[in-house]
């Protein structure tokens, strides 16, 4: 069987994951496929940089339409990273005739939909499971193993670096931006790292996920989210104290009329499954009609597990090629999708349990005051904790309240922030409670 060749386009951290991967486990990959899987070339624009892995030269090429247009290359393999040339590249790609892997999250989350229609129109693949969870085989999951159910639920740490800040500040006590400094020191997480601890990446990633679910390219920009960068120890701390954990969670449920998708900090029960994932590592929780619960854990990013998703859809289209056969599925997994789109629920009617941090001066009636207001939107709470110390010149009112509509919550913390006797804006997280 004549060998089986792709182009890189891309030679940083997973582009050189990705070929180490290739090159170590050549002949098992050969094995599997019924060929050997041959990179023709890879397109970078530093071509001189040591990536570790020993690449012969004549390989290299600082011209990414070099692997586009090579007629012998069948499989274009997108690493670069970034939206707008990579969307030129990939769509190039296709209209040649390329079958197209990718890891780029933030290109199918903010340009799905024109990237989806170029892989029908043309008749190639388009596969991305290292865009999601790293060497999770998540995407599989959702497009192969798991569809044949109706997903309900799923709700995951789709992001390792806020994960890690997250499990330093909890077990060791540290403040936010002390656990970033050395985040950033030890290459955990860029500087700065925005995208990943304001929710961003992880909603690129809730889009993709939702996306296959639905057989819709959805908005990454249609999903809520928060950050944890507003979070402290003490929240962490009291946390603690009523039996919860601190996660950034990415949720997403299937409602009667719709989608409801949201990204935020979320205090979870300490015997929680997710609560236990701790440092970079990523998990994702998935719950069926018929086949239950689900749950994936693993690294989320890296060279080589990120390297290993990108081989694994390298090798499934390759096998197809070496056997004769059109590798081609929607890149959604839906034959036939809705054509009106997908209704997502705004966020001011969800329903949830709330843990509140007012910071007040130490005066009587504080905590009346605060209670009337809940009431009077329809907010009962369920714990108090109210210390005698001070905690940045001001005495914390925590408390943890039954569900409530988020539009009552919104508009009662508007009030109780206004309060003379309230010295700082209200700390407000969701509380979920599901059976895990």
């Amino acid at each position: 069987m004549e060998p089986i060749k792709i182009g890189i386009i891309g030679f940083g951290t997973v582009g050189a994951g990705t070929f180490e991967v290739l090159a170590t486990n050549r002949d098992i990959i050969r094995d599997r496929v019924g060929a050997y899987v041959v990179v023709e070339k890879i397109a970078d624009l530093d071509i001189k940089t040591d990536r570790g892995v020993h690449v012969d030269h004549k390989v290299l090429t600082v011209n990414a339409l070099e692997v586009i247009e090579d007629p012998e290359i069948k499989i274009v393999v997108e690493l670069m990273g970034g939206v707008t040339k990579a969307k030129e590249y990939v769509i190039r790609a296709m209209e040649m005739g390329k079958h197209v892997v990718t890891a780029n999250k933030a290109l199918l989350a903010e340009h799905g939909h024109e990237i989806y229609t170029a892989a029908q129109l043309h008749g190639v693949s388009l596969s991305f499971e290292a865009s999601v969870g790293g060497g999770i085989p998540i995407i599989g999951a959702l497009k192969s193993g798991l569809s044949a159910n109706r997903i309900k639920l799923l709700m995951g740490i789709l992001n390792g670096t806020s994960n890690y800040i997250l499990t330093r500040m909890t077990k060791d006590g540290l403040s936010y931006d002390h656990v970033v400094e050395e985040a950033v020191e030890l290459g955990i997480a860029e500087d700065p790292p925005t995208l990943d601890v304001d929710g961003t990446d992880a909603a690129h990633k809730l889009a993709i996920l939702m996306s296959l679910l639905s057989g819709v390219p959805l908005d990454y920009g249609r999903i809520y989210k928060e950050g944890i960068d507003k979070l402290t120890p003490d929240d962490i701390r009291f946390a603690d104290e009523f039996g919860y954990r601190i996660k950034l969670l990415a949720i997403a449920k299937v409602l009667d009329d719709g989608l409801e998708m949201r990204v935020h900090p979320a205090m979870i029960p300490k015997d929680y499954i997710l609560a236990n994932v701790d440092e970079a590592f990523n998990a994702i929780y998935v719950e069926g009609d018929f086949v239950g619960p689900n749950l994936y854990y693993g690294l989320g990013a890296g060279r080589k597990p990120t390297g290993s998703a990108v081989v694994s859809d390298i090798m499934t289209l390759a096998r197809h090629i070496s056997v004769g056969e059109k590798p081609f599925m929607p890149p959604l997994g839906h034959v036939h999708c809705r054509p009106n789109g997908v209704n997502i629920q705004p966020i001011d009617k969800l329903t949830s349990a709330y843990y509140f941090r007012v910071p007040a001066v130490d005066r009587p009636g504080v905590l009346s005051k605060i209670a009337g207001i809940l009431g009077e939107h329809q907010i009962s709470i369920s714990s108090v904790i109210q210390k005698g110390r001070e905690v940045n010149g001001t005495v914390p009112v925590v408390m943890l309240t039954h569900e409530a509509k988020e539009s009552s919550v919104r508009r009662a913390v508007s009030l109780i922030d206004d309060l003379d006797m309230v010295t700082d804006k209200t700390v407000m997280i969701r509380v979920e409670r599901l059976k895990m």
